[in-house]
């Protein structure tokens, strides 16, 4: 097959849920993995294709040139585009026999996933233009300062007094590539006089399991209505506690400020630290956020944590915390060996974004964006399916828990659901003890639009109409 006009199966439909050279790249991939389009075929022109499917000419080419680097197929001059012969490899191994067919099988309509971030909304150009300013300065020929970048710790001491409350300097700030690997570091650190750690139960398990591995014994306190509760930390035994108190991990529970004095109370009289952990303090909706609870300690007791994953991009792997100063030097004279994990490029961009302004119009931009799609998937949850759910966690952030009022294990619920092309995601993982006798599953909205969010509510009553 030779002429590009015989080859019926490139007429295909693009849809606006993802790019469109993206599409276009899987479609002809796929077809010459199945064997539809067979070596030494010929594509249509760039123009010719663009034509076919009506997109822009750089569209089709952006596709055809994924296709070329990952070897389907080859740009002969003159001539054009040819199918590369393909010959699939099956793995011998019986747990792996998927089928290209089974993995796209796999692809959900609506994934209702966490630790995402609205890409539509991404500041793609401004943070385009700070990189490329980055990249004439001399720092990017070194390796940079091993505790992270001056220049943006300066820029995150400020934000962090007008945003949260705390007072700090830069030389109390240390970057790292994500919150857990500046909790290894951590764990590392304090092992020496610390055999637990004190965690909500439920909660963040990636901490538990950071500590868990350095040999601590983790004692999980329950959370109350409004965060970790005080009676229960005060029976524990661990003098070092990890929490998430602005936007409790995953309740979304807020301790009020009477609260955060009490604990701040509780690790002097104990000499313990508090790992604040302040993930996504800048998404609260219905109201200012609470000071962090850093922004009350007076003693030297709260090691302070966040990251830029929740609020601008996860893949610059940007993350960092504050050091009480009892901490500082031992941290540094402990630690200096280490090479600075999080990219000194992405960090330098970052800290010109933040300086010329762009940080506090993009999280104002994302907080609206944010709570209108709150908004729409509870209102559409509420309108859908009545008392048959509860909504836990409505106030901030980027997920709501819902719990379902069935007989229906979570399991069934979440096979139906994927019986309709939605994903959902359970809990259990952030229960050291028992989990409630109702399924509790996390839904993100912070990728989809308003009408996805609409069509998976839709769809996911569909799947539970035995509720």
């Amino acid at each position: 097959m030779s002429d590009w006009r015989e080859m019926k199966t490139l007429l295909f439909s693009l849809t606006e849920t993802e790019a469109k050279h993206r599409q276009i790249y899987e479609q002809i991939r796929n077809r010459i993995e199945n064997g539809q389009l067979v070596e030494d075929s010929q594509l249509p022109s760039i123009r010719q294709l663009a034509d076919l499917l009506e997109v822009s000419r750089n569209t089709t080419l952006q596709a055809y040139e994924q296709l070329a680097a990952e070897g389907y197929i080859r740009s002969e001059p003159k001539r054009g585009y040819y199918v590369q012969k393909f010959i699939p490899i099956y793995l011998k191994q019986e747990a792996h026999k998927q089928t290209v067919q089974e993995l796209a099988e796999e692809k959900y309509s609506i994934d209702f996933r966490t630790g995402i971030i609205d890409q539509t909304a991404f500041p793609l150009n401004r943070w385009r233009q700070c990189a490329n300013k980055v990249l004439n300065e001399d720092m990017i020929y070194g390796y940079g300062e091993p505790f992270g970048d001056k220049f943006l710790r300066e820029q995150l001491a400020e934000y962090l007094m007008r945003s949260r409350g705390v007072f700090t300097t830069s030389e109390a700030i240390i970057i790292g590539s994500s919150t857990q690997s500046l909790l290894m570091q951590l764990s590392i650190l304090l092992k020496e006089d610390y055999k637990s750690l004190a965690v909500e139960e439920p909660g963040y398990d990636g901490a538990s399991y950071v500590f868990e591995l350095q040999g601590f014994t983790i004692e999980p306190v329950k959370i109350s209505p409004i965060g970790i509760s005080l009676d229960e930390l005060a029976k524990a035994r661990s003098r070092l506690l990890y929490l998430t108190p602005s936007h409790q991990f995953p309740t979304g529970a807020t301790i009020p400020i009477p609260e955060r004095q009490q604990l701040i109370k509780w690790a002097k009289e104990h000499q313990a630290y508090i790992i604040e952990d302040d993930y996504d303090s800048e998404f609260m909706y219905q109201h200012q956020p609470v000071p962090a609870l850093s922004s009350f300690d007076s003693e030297g007791r709260v090691i302070y944590i966040s990251t830029f994953s929740k609020a601008f991009l996860p893949a610059i792997r940007i993350s960092y915390m504050i050091l009480p100063p009892s901490l500082i030097e031992v941290y540094k004279k402990k630690m200096f060996q280490l090479e600075q994990s999080a990219s000194m490029l992405h960090q330098r961009a970052l800290a010109r974004f933040m300086k010329e302004g762009y940080w506090d119009s993009h999280l104002r931009k994302m907080r609206a964006r944010y709570k209108a799609k709150m908004a729409a998937l509870i209102e559409t949850l509420r309108q859908t399916f009545d008392e048959r759910l509860n909504i836990i966690g409505q106030q901030a952030g980027l997920y709501i828990i819902v719990q379902v009022n069935t007989n229906l294990d979570e399991t069934t619920l979440i096979q139906k659901a994927k019986d309709y092309s939605v994903k959902v995601y359970s809990t259990k993982p952030y229960f050291k003890g028992p989990y409630p006798d109702k399924p509790l599953f996390q839904l993100g909205f912070a990728n989809l639009s308003i009408e996805q969010i609409i069509e998976g509510v839709t769809k996911l009553s569909k799947a539970w109409h035995e509720l």
